[in-house]
């Protein structure tokens, strides 16, 4: 079981940036995905959650109306679209799956957003 995130990096206030998780060793399309964040001195923060089937998805507030997440269960990818990007929302960004009974992590995509 594996997740890998990919597409973090530096972008300025105002920006957008597109992060995937991809997944193997697992039914991916069968689990709920969620993306988590965790900014430097602060505790681990759910971002965004997506169903199996893609059809239903919720997000803290504080990405609310700014943040996308999505999925494509063929080529078992979730996907999480960040625009209006504040210096805020630095942090390193995990995907995330409970699959078989045990959490299963991705290393983590580091994201910062600075003029």
């Amino acid at each position: 079981v594996q997740l890998v995130e990919s597409g973090g990096g530096l972008v300025q206030p105002g920006g957008s940036l597109r992060l995937s998780c991809a997944a193997s060793g697992f039914a991916f399309s069968m689990y709920n995905i969620i993306w988590y964040r965790q900014a430097p001195g602060k505790e681990r923060e759910l971002v965004a959650t997506i169903t199996s089937n893609g059809g239903s998805t919720s997000y803290a507030d504080s990405v609310k109306g700014r943040f996308t997440m999505s999925r494509h269960n063929a080529k078992e990818m979730a996907y999480l679209q960040m625009n209006s990007l504040r210096p805020e929302d630095t942090a390193v960004y995990s995907c995330y799956a409970w699959v078989r009974s045990r959490d299963c992590w991705g290393q983590g995509t580091r994201v910062t957003v600075s003029s």
